[in-house]
């Protein structure tokens, strides 16, 4: 890619990769510098974008890896905000209370890799099943199932704390 073929890319993708690194780290801050270090390490890769995914998950995957990395030494890895439950989804749709959002956010915050992930790409990425799968080198499939258990695991323990 030539330096204009970044530039177009930056100007496409930056949006959507900041509003998924944000999902992830749920610090401005934080989320801007992991952008910016996504599309460095895009342009100065050695293996360049191969066209096996779309350009948005290739740079999707870069980024979960360098925020994955960034939380991994980051020991004050924020619990997911209220305003997030607002998102697009039956279960969330159903809040009633903030009770009820912050016994989520805190089932949510205990729950196992990749669950964990995959419902926060879902839900509050807003990804389609087959970019979470591509993010994670799975299928459509894989990411269906397992959406569907993250949300079983949820719901379970929500009915065990009633």
């Amino acid at each position: 890619m030539t330096v204009l073929d970044y530039e177009k890319l930056y100007n496409s993708y930056y949006l959507q990769v900041y509003s998924y690194v944000m999902t992830i780290v749920k610090d401005q801050h934080q989320a801007e510098e992991i952008t910016q270090n996504t599309f460095y390490k895009a342009m100065t890769a050695k293996k360049g974008y191969a066209g096996k995914s779309s350009e948005q998950t290739w740079l999707c995957s870069i980024a979960r890896n360098l925020a994955m990395d960034e939380c991994r030494k980051s020991t004050k890895f924020t619990e997911l905000d209220e305003e997030q439950l607002e998102q697009p989804d039956n279960m969330v749709k159903s809040l009633e209370n903030k009770d009820t959002a912050l016994q989520i956010h805190l089932i949510l915050h205990e729950l196992d890799e990749p669950y964990k992930e995959v419902f926060q790409l879902r839900i509050f990425g807003e990804l389609p099943f087959s970019q979470i799968g591509m993010i994670f080198g799975k299928t459509e499939n894989w990411a269906r199932v397992t959406y569907h258990r993250a949300r079983l695991k949820i719901k379970e323990r929500m009915d065990r704390n009633e």
